[in-house]
């Protein structure tokens, strides 16, 4: 399934959300500045909230994989397509450049944090937490998600996606309370591959759209 934009995939999305969370006490959180694309879509549509989770994917070396990812509040995330023999195997091989890397994702997200327009524990509290990505690979950063709303009590969780691997679904199924994904695809060819138009906006107007949430709602 292909979309025009992920503004398109949004409002498809939003479709299928209004009926049942149009009245509910919801906040949209995007997982990066693309699926604040998507995610703006569903909460103008759902008269709610919108805010951004940063997180910074680290990879293997030379493999293109994600080993896991960095949020805001400075938690590591494995990556939960690994096991506990691979992560071990990986952690012991790559130890320096890992944690090098890291201390690098962490002083990146403090950079942006000073920009604003990003999550606050407050925003999220009691609410139904709609996790927006605009593709899911291999779902590291929705474990990541996942982890950095643990402490965080919510009504529910509920994971919002264009497009998503057969593997990220087994393990969202686990994860998440509910799913609202447009397509599932076995060969997956990127995120990119899926959307005709793949102009993400700066990190700048991001923000933007997000702190001008409330004048987009219709």
């Amino acid at each position: 399934m292909y979309f025009e934009s992920r503004s398109q995939a949004g409002s498809i999305l939003a479709q299928q959300l209004f009926d049942k969370y149009r009245y509910e006490d919801s906040v949209v959180l995007a997982l990066s500045d693309g699926a604040v694309l998507v995610g703006e879509q569903i909460a103008a549509r759902l008269h709610c909230m919108l805010t951004m989770l940063l997180i910074e994917d680290i990879e293997i070396p030379g493999e293109s994989l994600s080993f896991g990812g960095v949020s805001q509040n400075g938690g590591f995330t494995y990556n939960g397509m690994f096991s506990a023999g691979e992560i071990e195997a990986y952690t012991s091989e790559f130890h320096g450049y890992l944690n090098e890397k890291r201390r690098e994702a962490f002083q990146k997200i403090n950079r942006l944090l000073s920009d604003g327009g990003v999550i606050s524990n407050d925003m999220l509290r009691d609410r139904v937490v709609i996790l927006v990505v605009d593709g899911v690979d291999n779902g590291a950063s929705i474990d990541v998600a996942m982890d950095f709303l643990k402490p965080i009590r919510t009504q529910k969780v509920v994971v919002a996606a264009p497009v998503a691997t057969v593997p990220a679904i087994d393990k969202l199924h686990v994860l998440a309370d509910e799913l609202h994904v447009l397509d599932v695809e076995e060969n997956f060819m990127g995120v990119n591959h899926y959307y005709e138009n793949n102009d993400i906006p700066s990190h700048e107007d991001t923000i933007a759209k997000i702190n001008q949430m409330i004048l987009n709602w219709r």
